[in-house]
């Protein structure tokens, strides 16, 4: 028999096949709220500015170890740099500066200036990528010719990987010139278009692997992936991409393909595929332990989810939506979860109905904790639902095989010693900026210089260190 899970928005897992209705929770049990509980000091390390009137809409933070400063990206275009002490905060350049001519599309909740990251020989004088960086940038221009088309939709607008260059790496703002385009994509919808970019931070110069740029390209949007693209192979759309950004062996001519990427000369195969199978790969980030790559990837309307991605791993979408069977939008099939081998399932998954996230979910993350100075969150994997603000984490060195019982929490203790969510915090401090509280948290989890943890979030202007 099967049985089909209809309306729910973000998660599962159910190793046997029971009747569910559409207003219960398909999990056998709630996240354990108290199990492996961490709590952790936390403070205000520093304060980004306003943009347009509204606090910065953050979304991703780059360590630079030379200067010693730390990047962290406004979605509306600016970047800004931190002292490693937190005291001086400096504009470094606005991407959306007419000057550069980029034109960043930030209408709506998920537009905008999605992610950069710096070369790892930005600070390398008289190396090949000394003072490059790179931005991946939801833009206005649709008319532009595209490198990468999805046959079909309505070209919403166009997603853009930049390339900028600076002259020197210590400048306290950017002193180089206009920059250049790597790739283009022509975007169907107007909703989860891109994702993350980084590289590698655990390759050192001459491995295979060093200064290989990482991106997530999400399936185009709409829902349920109309268009097929994500197993469409033919596609750049749902994958994780790799690509070498100082090659120029791609078909434009303007970066390089790894010569030893999994789908290399195959016919009627994107080159640039490193994995396939995503929705919308939000974050992904690396275990310096063992060198394992996790992503989250936000599901449509059942599974939220952190997975584990091999080298030319298929993540499932849309044939399945985390453990499941996909069917449909909202609708999932619990007969013979994970039942195809050549899928790379979740590690753990996680529900909007679970009473700890508050109804609306969607993955994030992700930072892997070894051998640092907070005892209590060496060797977990550190990921979050960000719209509740929830920080949750698991086991790196037994990693769960699918399911929310292995995901554990970690609250975030304030200055008056109570233990809180990012979102009470967020909240709390609207109060103080005489804001109205933000209903939702919209949270990145970063990695700092020295094991540093950082949390970001888009209603307060406050970057915060998790401190304990």
């Amino acid at each position: 028999m099967q049985t089909t899970i209809k309306g729910i928005s973000s998660l599962v897992f159910l190793w046997t096949v029971t009747a569910v209705s559409a207003q219960q929770d398909p999990l056998p049990a709630h996240i354990n709220t108290q199990r492996n509980l961490i709590v952790a000091d936390v403070i205000e390390f520093a304060t980004l500015p306003d943009s347009d009137g509204e606090p910065a809409r953050m979304m991703n933070l780059v360590d630079e170890a030379v200067s010693q400063r730390i990047f962290v990206n406004d979605m509306r275009g600016p970047i800004h740099t931190i002292s490693y002490d937190g005291q001086t905060v400096t504009p470094y350049v606005n991407i959306n500066d007419a000057q550069w001519g980029v034109g960043v599309e930030y209408g709506g909740r998920e537009r905008g200036f999605q992610s950069f990251t710096l070369h790892p020989d930005f600070g390398r004088a008289g190396a090949p990528g000394y003072g490059r960086f790179y931005t991946w940038t939801d833009v206005s221009d649709n008319i532009t010719t595209p490198d990468f088309v999805p046959d079909g939709g309505n070209n919403a607008h166009h997603t853009v990987l930049h390339e900028w260059v600076a002259q020197s790496h210590s400048s306290p703002v950017y002193d180089g010139g206009a920059p250049r385009v790597l790739m283009r994509f022509e975007q169907p919808f107007a909703n989860h278009n891109a994702g993350h970019l980084a590289f590698n931070p655990l390759a050192q110069p001459g491995d295979a692997d060093y200064g290989m740029l990482y991106i997530g390209s999400a399936d185009g949007g709409s829902g349920g992936d109309p268009l097929n693209l994500s197993l469409n192979m033919a596609s750049a759309f749902g994958k994780m991409l790799r690509i070498d950004p100082l090659g120029n062996n791609s078909a434009n001519g303007q970066y390089g393909i790894p010569s030893d990427n999994p789908f290399v000369g195959q016919s009627n195969v994107v080159p640039e595929i490193y994995a396939y199978g995503m929705r919308n790969p939000q974050r992904f980030g690396w275990d310096p332990a063992n060198g394992n790559l996790y992503m989250a990837d936000i599901g449509q309307n059942m599974v939220e989810k952190v997975s584990l991605v091999p080298k030319g791993g298929n993540l499932g979408w849309n044939a399945w939506e985390g453990s499941f069977r996909f069917e449909g939008r909202g609708q999932i099939s619990t007969e013979s979860p994970r039942s195809d081998p050549n899928v790379v399932y979740p590690a753990v998954e996680f529900t909007r109905f679970d009473p700890l996230l508050q109804g609306r979910v969607a993955a994030t993350g992700v930072v892997v904790y070894r051998n640092g100075p907070i005892a209590a969150m060496n060797d977990r994997v550190f990921f979050g639902d960000f719209v509740s603000g929830e920080i949750l984490h698991f086991e790196a060195d037994n990693v769960p095989q699918g399911g929310n019982t292995g995901i554990a929490r970690l609250l975030l203790r304030d200055s008056s010693g109570e233990a809180k969510t990012l979102l009470q915090l967020i909240q709390q401090k609207n109060q103080q900026q005489g804001r109205s509280p933000a209903e939702r948290a919209d949270m990145r989890i970063n990695m700092g210089p020295d094991q540093r943890v950082f949390v970001l979030n888009k209603h307060d202007g406050m970057v915060r260190e998790i401190v304990q």
